[in-house]
């Protein structure tokens, strides 16, 4: 990303969250990746780090990519929103909205065409639909040159065990499937 870019996203003040991060999460991985992950929002590990999935839900997360030959070097990872919400709370409305030009900047960025939505937030923020992730996991959707594939967020597996962490390997075999199709 270009240095301009990134300067402008890390002193962003659009909504109150600047308030109180550490600071904005802008995402890491490569830039010629052809993978994008796409969570909700940094957390209090990724807040302090600077880096998004690097808590109990990235390992999760990695562990399952790894059943299909994606490890965290062969992909972007960032979020929807750039700073952690207070107490990890889902990220507002408004929040999520201050937050668009940067995403939709990455991922027109990036070459990528997978983009793989982890959890509600960032499939219905990217899709665009109110579709709980029940009906919407795992089904990809084209748009403006991406296919986006829908999963549950990581965090929703490390709570809802095996059953949850299956569904996850369904949909991430529909990523590998595409990345196979698109090499």
């Amino acid at each position: 990303m270009k240095p301009v870019f990134l300067a402008r996203m890390r002193a962003c003040t659009a909504c109150r969250l600047c308030e109180q991060r550490t600071q904005v999460v802008v995402g890491t991985g490569d830039e010629s990746a052809r993978l994008i992950i796409l969570g909700e929002a940094p957390g209090r590990t990724e807040d302090e780090g600077g880096e998004p999935f690097r808590g109990r839900s990235g390992r999760l997360l990695f562990e399952l990519l790894a059943e299909i030959g994606v490890t965290r070097e062969d992909c972007f990872i960032t979020n929807v929103v750039k700073c952690r919400p207070p107490k990890n709370r889902t990220p507002t409305k408004s929040e999520i909205e201050s937050c668009r030009p940067w995403w939709e900047q990455q991922l027109s960025y990036f070459r990528a065409s997978i983009v793989l939505t982890l959890g509600n937030t960032a499939t219905q923020t990217v899709v665009g639909h109110r579709e709980p992730m029940s009906g919407s996991h795992g089904n990809p959707v084209a748009i403006h040159g991406h296919v986006i594939v829908p999963t549950y967020h990581p965090a929703a597996a490390l709570r809802g065990g095996n059953s949850v962490v299956a569904v996850m390997r369904e949909d991430l075999d529909v990523v590998a499937r595409l990345m196979k199709e698109r090499a």
